[in-house]
Order: C-alpha cells, then sequence, then structure tokens
C-alpha cells in the first residue's frame, strides 16, 4: 500500500454569503486556503441569477495560486449549475465535463479526470437536489455516464442533500461506497451529513473530517468537509 496521501476537499460556499449576511469572497477563500487540499470541490459558486456570475472572483482564486477547472459555463460563471473544482500543486487536467441531472430544480454535475501525485484519478463535484425521489434518479444518472467512460479511480464529492442514513444513496450509486465523515450543517452547530465523499474501491480514505477552524463556522451554513485518500 502507498504511503502517498492525497487531500481533497468540499465545500459549499452559500454564494460566500456567511451566517453575518455579508457577502465576503475573501474569508470564503481564506477557509479554501487554510485546508491545505490539493483538490477542492466547490457547491454554490456562483451568484443565482443569470448570466450566474461567480461569487468567488476567478482573479483572487488564481492570486493564490489555484487553477480553476473549466467546465464550460457561460457568463463569467466558475463552475456547471454552481459547482466548480479547484486543483493546485501537482494536480494536472486530462479532461473535464458536465453531466446534466434530472429533476425539477436545474442541476449539473462536474467531473474532471486527472493526474495527481496518488495517480489518474477521476473527481465527481455534486449538488444534489431537495426532493429525495429526485436526489436518487441524479446519482443514477451520474453512475450511468461514468460507466460510459474509461474506468478510472473515482472519488464523488459534493452536497447530496440528504438528512437520513445515506443508505438509499448507497444503494443507488453502484460501483463506489460512501465513507464515514462528520456532520457538516448547519456550521454553528452540526448535525446532518449533507455533505459527503464515495470512493471506488481503487481508494481508500486514511482519514476525513470537517474544517472548524475559524472563521468556517461563519463563513457559510455549511462546514466543509475534507478526506486524505490514497490508493488500495
Amino acid at each position: 500500500m502507498t504511503s502517498l496521501n492525497l487531500r481533497i476537499a468540499s465545500y459549499n460556499l452559500q454564494k460566500c454569503v456567511g451566517l453575518d449576511l455579508r457577502r465576503r469572497p475573501g474569508r470564503s477563500l481564506g477557509v479554501i486556503n487554510a485546508m491545505q487540499a490539493d483538490i477542492v470541490v466547490l457547491q454554490e459558486a456562483d451568484k443565482r441569477m443569470p448570466p450566474r456570475p461567480a461569487a468567488l472572483p476567478h482573479d483572487m482564486i488564481e492570486s493564490d495560486g489555484w487553477h480553476i477547472l473549466p467546465f464550460g459555463a457561460p457568463g463569467g460563471s466558475l463552475g456547471w449549475h454552481g459547482n466548480a473544482m479547484l486543483a493546485r500543486g501537482s494536480v494536472t487536467v486530462r479532461t473535464t465535463s458536465h453531466i446534466e441531472l434530472p429533476g425539477l430544480e436545474p442541476r449539473g454535475a462536474v467531473c474532471a479526470d486527472l493526474d495527481t501525485r496518488i495517480g489518474p484519478l477521476r473527481v465527481v463535484g455534486l449538488h444534489l437536489g431537495l426532493i429525495r425521489r429526485f436526489r436518487l434518479m441524479q446519482v443514477a444518472t451520474i453512475m450511468r455516464a461514468l460507466a460510459k467512460m474509461p474506468a478510472l479511480p473515482t472519488v464523488l464529492a459534493g452536497d447530496f442533500n440528504d438528512w437520513g442514513s445515506g443508505a438509499a444513496l448507497d444503494a443507488t450509486a453502484q460501483g463506489v461506497a460512501f465513507i464515514l465523515t462528520p456532520p457538516s450543517f448547519p456550521a454553528a452547530r452540526p448535525v446532518a451529513r449533507l455533505d459527503r465523499f464515495a470512493l471506488s474501491p481503487e481508494v481508500e480514505a486514511a482519514a476525513t473530517g470537517t474544517f472548524t477552524v475559524r472563521p468556517a463556522r461563519v463563513a457559510s451554513d455549511h462546514l466543509p468537509i475534507w478526506a486524505d485518500i490514497r490508493r488500495t
């Protein structure tokens, strides 16, 4: 077993509006930087109204050494349907794509094939719907899309919006398994594991956690989660 780890994080930015109702992109970016992750998957990274400009400015991100992965979003958006992905260090991009998801609300997922220090890795960033039936449909859609791609070790990361045990999600996400992470919502006093990771058998988590260092508890209504992953 390799001793090399790769840190991946997932963070619902809530459009950089904190619990103090102030939009402070610099504060959000400070939380992202402090996690010392190699890859960060973001949700609600764009403002709500068309053309959905980035809530976290591109130049601010890039000046801190992050590479913004391209997903073809129009109008200056950071990602696709609010989902975005940042990488730095030795992580390089092979390909990126996005997946349209069914449901009453506009939803999508982003997918990146990457070269990392633990080897090739596919990362899927997502933000599922509020209605359970559509969440399961969305997971099934993602898994069908992945089945059509060349096989790679895979991580699903994002806001799954599931207040329960996640058993139904786990049963639907054939080929990956959810790992245990601490509750991340609401940020001030977390009780729900809305934010999760799921891994394919080729990778495992050496450690997981939520990031609680100030100002994470006020920068968004979600705490960021992280996982140090390695090849099995």
